[in-house]
């Protein structure tokens, strides 16, 4: 790029361009936390096995509600908490469906077990007599409950254990009796497993429900973490958990396999490294195969086996290899129909979509090109039509597209920005989510050739609140960096802009691996609010980021944090040049990885910050989990000198600028353990520096209270520093 180029750039950039709204009245912070201006959410839209009709929980939470997809009229009402018969309840959580309709279970009094995992409640409504009783006769609450293809039975987890309901014998049996809390999970999973393989339930029916499988993991020599809970007690109590780091033991697991009619337990013998992994299990149609898939501790090997639960012999039917490391998002996303299954991998350098043969032969390459499918949606057998999502026509967007027997594609939606769907059954119909920078999500139900059918949800009353507020749009940019790699990125400047003044810059980012922060999607969070008070508010995402090939994508592996913070001070040294920049008054912020990159670039950045803001940062690798760390770095004993230059505790002494330091106590993800050894880092290094630290919050720092005390004592800490 010649300096021509470039001066054209910093001129355009700075000039007032941006699309401002037409009304009077400032955006107010606790509007925004409060979720004022967020998109109203729907109730979720499940397709019913007809693939004609969809059931929604009514907004009260009391009645599930069938609607027909063709005329998007309500048909039935399924259950309602105040028709039902021997049990009343005030108003459900959630519930699931048999196959036959003839059962919902439901669900209330949710309880959090871990950061996604959940117990609850569960009760057994049979449609035919309206018929509202316990799922269990035994006191406790419930997990995991899954149905049986046949709709007779439903497998649930209590105290680790898993257990059986049949419903014609109105029975329930104990299948499972070595369960302990912090020793033996059957069916459910560990901190690790949920946190970063995205499951909290391992267990799978055979088509013929006649055999139940399930992953027995085995935490006991998982080293314990325990920290303090500030409840108010003369003497303070604790929460301890199992959660592995870098290096240590994992839990031991395997595959096993419940016959319902011979009521044994038989393990299946999976040829598998003893550290290795099993993030998923699905049987196919095929009532003697049982997909078992398995990734060896480095994580860049993917195997999966079919076993039978008869013979307990495991054959190996696929496997992917990559010099990076597998997807794990990829693995869960598997489709299978009788004859095929759909597998995303990124052997070209892309992330593809490839149909293979039910027995794991490869039929064909199903999309190509130097773009990234970005989810899978599904596969119907009997046109051997794909659906899927993609950023192929902009890394900023995602459409949605389906791809035929022969190949050719068709994209289904219309909307130029971020879209999402959910396909029926049948795949006839699909609900389609749209936003963009200015357009809060429009939800709208489609045929199975794209065509609209009815808008679901438009959002207007919130499209109208918007049009009463003064704030200005963000506005996307590229630059390229030291390496010649062109970054993405969005700006917002303040609503009284002028382009002959120099104004104070927050870099916003979360930076992590695969992860995206400047996409063409409605959000409307606090950085609008600190654009109002005079701040251009700017994002970039770096080498790492998603939706730009693997080589960007995979690229900062084994020493993370370089690159990422790199990439940050590049931009800082791009804005630095805008005429409407004080390149005095840079900071930085960033939540999570986001805050890890915050001291990573304040360390590296020669100075170009002026303040950050980390909040819950990881501040050594070696401490937080395995499964996640070690996808990218390996262990500590395989990649010393990776953690050590991707530590900030190691770069403590290089901190430039004013950083405010923010973590909640009882943070169950990153521990407080990171700041808390920053802190001391810091001190040794005689580097001054701000801390915030919340008593008993966990990563979210959730609570309208908190994030209020949180946002205000953040925009101080900027007004102070760069004002």
């Amino acid at each position: 790029m010649n300096k021509t180029t470039l001066l054209f750039l910093f001129i355009l950039l700075c000039n007032d361009f941006s699309i401002a709204q037409t009304g009077n009245n400032p955006i107010q912070l606790n509007d925004i936390l409060n979720g004022a201006y967020a998109s109203e959410d729907m109730s979720e839209i499940r397709s019913l096995p007809d693939g004609e009709h969809y059931t929604v929980l009514s907004s009260d939470k009391k009645a599930i509600l069938k609607y027909a997809y063709k005329t998007g009229k309500i048909t039935d009402t399924l259950f309602h908490v105040d028709k039902a018969r021997e049990t009343k309840l005030a108003n459900i959580d959630g519930y699931a469906i048999n196959s036959t309709g003839f059962r919902i279970l439901v669900w209330t009094d949710k309880e959090s077990v871990y950061r996604h995992s959940w117990k609850a409640n569960m009760y057994d409504y049979d449609t035919r007599r309206n018929f509202l009783k316990p799922l269990s006769d035994t006191q406790g609450k419930l997990m995991a409950p899954l149905f049986s293809p046949d709709g007779k039975m439903c497998a649930f987890v209590r105290d680790n254990n898993i257990w059986l309901k049949k419903f014609d014998y109105d029975t329930e049996s104990q299948i499972t009796k070595d369960g302990e809390f912090g020793k033996i999970l059957n069916g459910v999973t560990d901190w690790v497993y949920e946190e970063e393989f995205s499951t909290t339930g391992l267990t799978s029916w055979s088509a013929d429900s006649k055999f139940l499988a399930f992953v027995k993991s085995d935490e006991s020599n998982v080293p314990l973490y325990r920290f303090q809970v500030f409840d108010g007690a003369p003497y303070t109590g604790f929460y301890e958990y199992k959660y592995p780091k870098p290096g240590e033991n994992n839990s031991a697991v395997g595959v096993y396999v419940y016959n319902t009619d011979t009521k044994t337990i038989r393990k299946m013998n999976i040829p598998m490294n003893a550290d290795g992994y099993i993030p998923a299990i699905r049987f196919t149609e095929n009532i003697d195969q049982l997909a078992v898939m398995t990734l060896n501790r480095n994580q860049n090997r993917f195997d999966m086996y079919y076993a039978n639960p008869r013979s307990t012999v495991a054959r190996l039917i696929f496997r992917d290899e990559n010099k990076y490391y597998i997807n794990p998002d990829w693995i869960s996303a598997i489709r299978f129909s009788k004859d095929h299954f759909l597998y995303v991998s990124e052997k070209d350098g892309f992330a593809h979509i490839y149909l293979y043969a039910i027995n794991g032969i490869r039929e064909r390459q199903v999309t190509s090109g130097n773009w990234d499918v970005t989810a899978l949606y599904g596969f119907n057998p009997e046109t051997k039509t794909v659906y899927y999502q993609s950023a192929e026509e902009n890394p900023l967007r995602r459409s949605v597209y389906k791809v035929d027997a022969k190949g050719v594609k068709t994209r289904l939606s219309a909307g130029e920005g971020t879209n999402s769907a959910t396909f029926s059954r049948n795949f006839q119909y699909f609900v389609n989510y749209f936003s963009n920078t200015a357009t809060p999500t429009i939800v709208t139900l489609h045929d199975e050739k794209g065509k609209q059918l009815r808008v679901l949800n438009d959002n207007q009353a919130l499209r109208n609140t918007l049009q009463t507020l003064l704030y200005v749009e963000k506005e996307f940019f590229t630059f390229s960096n030291s390496s010649g790699d062109v970054l993405n990125g969005w700006m917002m400047k303040p609503v009284d802009f002028n382009p002959a003044r120099k104004y104070p810059v927050l870099m916003v980012q979360y930076s992590g691996p695969n992860s995206q922060t400047v996409l063409d999607r409605y959000e409307m969070n606090w950085t609008v609010y600190l654009a109002g008070l005079g701040y251009i508010v700017v994002a970039v995402d770096g080498r790492g980021t998603g939706a730009r090939g693997e080589v960007f994508r995979k690229c900062t592996g084994m020493q993370l944090g370089v690159y990422e913070s790199d990439d940050q001070i590049a931009g800082a040294k791009y804005l630095s040049r805008l005429n409407c920049v004080d390149k005095d008054r840079i900071a930085i912020w960033g939540w999570s990885y986001g805050g890890y990159n915050v001291l990573m670039s304040m360390s590296r950045g020669n100075g170009i910050f002026k303040a950050g803001v980390a909040i819950a940062p990881v501040t050594d690798w070696r401490f937080y989990d395995s499964v996640y760390t070690e996808r990218f770095m390996k262990t500590p004993q395989q990649n010393e000198n990776g953690y050590n230059i991707s530590s900030p505790l190691k770069l403590a002494a290089g901190l430039q600028g004013r950083l405010l330091l923010v973590h909640g106590t009882s943070d169950d993800n990153v521990h407080f353990t990171n700041a808390i050894y920053y802190m001391k880092a810091l001190e040794k290094e005689g580097k001054m520096f701000d801390t915030q630290i919340y008593p008993d919050k966990n990563h979210n720092l959730s609570g309208l209270e908190t994030q209020t005390h949180l946002y205000g004592r953040i925009i101080d800490f900027l007004n102070r520093n760069l004002l």
